[in-house]
């Protein structure tokens, strides 16, 4: 029996090793990656507890590194912040794969325990994915109704214990980035990759690999025998490719398939325009690059070559989708004359040749991007790409519910979406048809508003204003939308000002395109009477409000929009105390609903609640308590138990209980509501501290009389800040 140590249990040693030491050395290093290439399961290694995202790594070997991941690895464990910056234009030296081999390794090393979030900077919101990977892989779950920044302060301040590591890959706007970078806490640290030049004092320059390690990544792909065989060539061929790792994978790849000679390959890169002085150092400078890119299109167009007709089509559409994963089923949506099957042997062209990497999502390198969109912009196909494309996207846009619809499910599925819908509505409107025109930007502004990201929402409403008042004038319908959609954005956001101009003139132009007696006057009354209540100008709002029940009363047929003006009237008398006169309105309302959608909807619900109120408050309690009960079931069985919905039927029935000395009954309620506010908002948001302020009322109430349950209330922080309020009270009353 041998005692010769297999190489899982030689890479299992030195993993525990460097754990128990906390020293890592290049030698380390250097033995770690190359045993990850030859053990069986290198997954195996990988823990489980430990939150991450990594990427998988896009290289057969990882050379020539070792040192620079060791410096790394010095300078993140001392420093706050480290910027790996390639030299300025150059792409596919390798700094995306160097952070990923540094969080792997360190992975591996159980060196980050709080997780390691990779972050993609270029062209999709970093504070968006630090939201998602909090909720995903934390078990987060910040306000919604917070904006952005909030949400993501409060994703750093309840991060998992232990050193983080946070990865900011292609960094192109650091200003832009700033402000979701995490706090000071030495236990964060922050890895960015980027082709800047920031002015940051632990950045340093990722270059381009050595003559040696250039010949040990080419020999992975070619082999020892010829790169012995002819020496002299391999060394000019990697100069020729500027020692770019990108390029070197490429050309190794072709060279290996193809089956030639290094002397035939550097004829065909000399045949194709790739000459060395386009990878010439700038005079006076030997570290610098002045364009690598003309190399790499060289090797590129190698490739290129070896492509069928299908599979130059397919990148050439490719490159019309955001620098962003693609989902293969929205490229299959896209109509482009091929049938499935054929659609998938033109991907698995690209994927053998290193063009395309993924598997149910698919990521394009952006200089191979740039490349097939050069090819596309010389094709005889590419206006007819670019509308099947936009059109395409267009009809996803649709895919998109309005603000008060958008689930937690469809914010997943739809993620993967937006950054493609954005390409669109950034560079590709010239392609779409009038009916389509403003789809991606209300798709993305419903989006972010939906999640409450307002600020994020405002510029894409505005562009749509922009672009239909372009394309259609300033009388058309498509433009009454637009003033609508931004008007509500700006009153989600207090700015009533703003709203209420758009408004007037949404309902001034309905109007004069439609006739006064069209329906869509009707949804622009109740548009600028709800702005009008939540301005308290009730006699205004009621007077718009009442215009459109009497334009609703004479037109027939739509019970929808009858029911909510009816609903939103109500909700304008209760809110007044005029409850004789809200309590037939509800009435009507849920009749309406009930025909319209059936009973089981969120808008019965809803108007079952407000119509209980009316009742709990006139002092008919079982006829309350039965709608409350009958509004809480449907809401449960339609959005489940931690719906903010559910809350309100909670809380409205707890709120009934204590008036009826119910206490033991409407005690678990508050509970409840308290719990799932603070859960969906977070504890400072005004309703859960509306919640907080009547339970402790409640609980003050009931302790002075003597009924209080404090053996039954939950042992955690919030409760227990509530007792000692209500302690406190009671002393200061003494």
């Amino acid at each position: 029996m041998s005692d010769r140590l297999s190489p899982e249990q030689v890479l299992q040693s030195i993993l525990q090793n460097v754990q128990v030491g906390g020293n890592l050395t290049t030698g380390d290093i250097n033995q770690i990656l190359n045993l990850l290439v030859i053990v069986k399961q290198p997954d195996s290694f990988k823990p489980t507890g430990i939150p991450h995202n990594l990427p998988r790594s896009g290289t057969i070997k990882f050379v020539g590194r070792a040192e620079a991941l060791e410096n790394l690895h010095q300078m993140v464990q001392h420093h706050n912040q480290v910027v790996i910056a390639a030299i300025e234009g150059m792409g596919g030296v390798g700094k995306t794969e160097l952070a990923t081999q540094y969080a792997l390794l360190h992975l591996l090393l159980l060196t980050y325990p709080g997780g390691i979030c990779w972050l993609r900077a270029r062209d999709e919101d970093v504070g968006i994915q630090i939201v998602r990977f909090a909720q995903a892989k934390l078990g987060l779950n910040p306000p919604e109704d917070w904006d952005l920044p909030s949400q993501v302060d409060f994703c750093w301040s309840r991060w998992h214990e232990g050193n983080v590591l946070v990865v900011l890959d292609d960094v192109n706007d650091y200003p832009k980035v700033e402000p979701y970078l995490p706090p000071q806490p030495s236990r964060f640290k922050v890895l960015i990759t980027t082709r800047l030049q920031l002015d940051l004092p632990q950045s340093f320059t990722l270059d381009v690999l050595d003559e040696s390690a250039a010949l040990e990544l080419l020999r992975e792909w070619i082999g020892e025998e010829k790169i012995s065989h002819e020496l002299a060539n391999a060394k000019e061929l990697c100069q020729r490719l500027g020692y770019l790792p990108l390029a070197l994978n490429l050309v190794g790849r072709y060279v290996k398939k193809r089956k030639i000679s290094l002397a035939e390959m550097l004829r065909r890169l000399e045949k194709k325009g790739l000459k060395h002085e386009s990878l010439e150092r700038e005079k006076n400078d030997p570290a610098w690059t002045l364009n690598v890119r003309r190399g790499v299109a060289a090797a590129f167009e190698l490739s290129w070559e070896e492509l069928s007709e299908e599979a130059k089509q397919l990148g050439c559409l490719l490159s019309l989708f955001a620098l962003a994963p693609i989902p293969w089923d929205l490229v299959e949506s896209v109509e482009t004359g091929q049938d499935a099957e054929d659609l998938e042997d033109a991907r698995v062209e690209l994927e053998s040749l290193h063009l395309l990497q993924g598997e149910d999502t698919y990521r394009l390198h952006q200089l191979i991007r740039e490349f097939f969109r050069e090819k596309l912009e010389h094709s005889d196909r590419a206006d007819e790409l670019k509308r099947e494309f936009a059109g395409t996207m267009s009809v996803e846009a649709t895919q998109v519910p309005q603000q008060n619809e958008l689930t937690r499910e469809q914010i997943v599925s739809l993620s993967s979406v937006i950054p493609h819908l954005a390409e669109v509505a950034n560079h590709l409107t010239a392609y779409l048809s009038d009916e389509d025109s403003a789809k991606p930007f209300i798709g993305l502004g419903w989006f972010y508003e939906g999640q409450g990201f307002y600020d994020k929402a405002v510029p894409w409403f505005e562009k749509c204003l922009a672009v239909t008042q372009a394309r259609f004038g300033s009388e058309h319908l498509a433009v009454v939308e637009s003033f609508t959609n931004l008007a509500w954005l700006y009153t989600s956001q207090g700015h009533y000002s703003k709203a209420e101009p758009l408004l007037v003139q949404a309902l001034e132009l309905t109007k004069r395109l439609l006739g006064e007696e069209h329906a869509q006057v009707t949804i622009s009354l109740n548009n600028l009477a709800l702005l009008y209540k939540s301005q308290g100008r009730y006699s205004e709002a009621e007077s718009l409000y009442i215009q459109a029940l009497n334009l609703y009363k004479r037109q027939l047929g739509d019970e929808h929009h009858m029911a909510q003006s009816l609903n939103n009237l109500a909700v304008l008398y209760h809110s007044q105390g005029r409850h004789s006169e809200a309590e037939p309105l509800y009435l009507q309302a849920l009749e309406l609903y009930n025909l319209h959608f059936g009973e089981e909807h969120r808008d019965v619900a809803r108007c079952l609640n407000n119509l209980a109120n009316v009742y709990s408050e006139q002092g008919r309690s079982k006829e309350a308590e039965l709608l409350f009960m009958q509004a809480l079931e449907l809401r449960q069985r339609l959005l489940g138990e931690e719906h903010p919905d559910v809350a309100n039927s909670l809380y409205s029935l707890a709120v009934m209980y204590s008036s009826q000395e119910r206490y033991r009954e409407a005690q678990p309620l508050y509970v409840q509501t308290l719990a799932i506010c603070e859960q969906r908002f977070g504890s400072n948001h005004p309703l859960t501290v509306r919640v907080q302020k009547r339970f402790a009322r409640f609980l003050r109430d009931v302790s002075a009389e003597g009924c209080a349950d404090l053996e039954a209330l939950p042992n955690n922080p919030t409760i227990q800040a509530i007792l000692a309020e209500v302690q406190a009270s009671f002393e200061q009353s003494e």
